[in-house]
């Protein structure tokens, strides 16, 4: 298979000021590990990255230095706002070893229950998977077209591709569809079908304004 290509260069030079130069000049820093070889500081493009970043790569072929390996990204580290990298984790593989990676889920479809008034509620956005380092998608589907009023989706639920399999809990809630908040203090606010009316209280009545002038 064709992998995506990163161009990596050594860097000896480490620490904040360091990385602060190299971002700068449009790199961000980075560190190759893994296979039991030593662990190899390393600046790459941050344009190049964030392209890959966003097309959802996960399996690289890194040159570095004139030699190329496949490699995993394994973590990515953003600044205070949470959109620029500014530090990259690549771990070394190998095409035939399975391994554990997180890809996004994609919601498709309306559900049913959104269709009677209802509303979506996606409480995991990520599953975590174990598959070919080769066959790492780029998302999982979900499609909650049939999901009603009060149902919910799970982990077990999910048509995952031949060859992956899912990590997190098979009884983990993926998504729910609920009544909207003012639907639910209404129905929880109406008298019972069938109940019986509170009784009048009998007894001795409030006296009328008049009736006390009088007196």
């Amino acid at each position: 298979m064709e992998l995506a290509y990163l161009k990596g260069e050594s860097r000896a030079a480490r620490g904040s000021r360091a990385a602060a130069r190299l971002r700068k000049m449009g790199k961000i820093p980075g560190i190759v590990y893994g296979h039991g070889e030593e662990p190899v500081p390393v600046a790459v493009s941050q344009h190049e990255l964030e392209i890959l970043l966003h097309h959802g790569a996960h399996l690289l072929e890194l040159d570095l230095n004139g030699r190329k390996r496949p490699v995993l990204i394994k973590d990515v580290q953003y600044d205070h706002l949470g959109t620029t990298p500014v530090h990259v984790d690549l771990a070394r593989v190998s095409l035939d070893e399975r391994v554990r990676v997180t890809v996004p889920l994609e919601f498709r479809g309306e559900a049913k229950g959104v269709k009677e008034g209802g509303i979506l509620d996606q409480t995991v956005a990520d599953l975590e998977i174990e598959c070919l380092v080769t066959q790492i998608p780029e998302s999982i589907r979900v499609n909650v077209e049939k999901l009603g009023m009060g149902e919910s989706l799970h982990v077990s639920d999910i048509a995952l591709p031949e060859g992956v399999v899912a990590i997190q809990a098979a009884d983990l809630v993926v998504c729910s569809v609920r009544m909207p908040v003012e639907a639910e203090a209404a129905e929880a606010a109406a008298p019972e079908e069938g109940a019986a009316p509170e009784p009048e209280v009998i007894g001795r009545k409030e006296k009328e304004p008049e009736e006390e002038a009088e007196q």
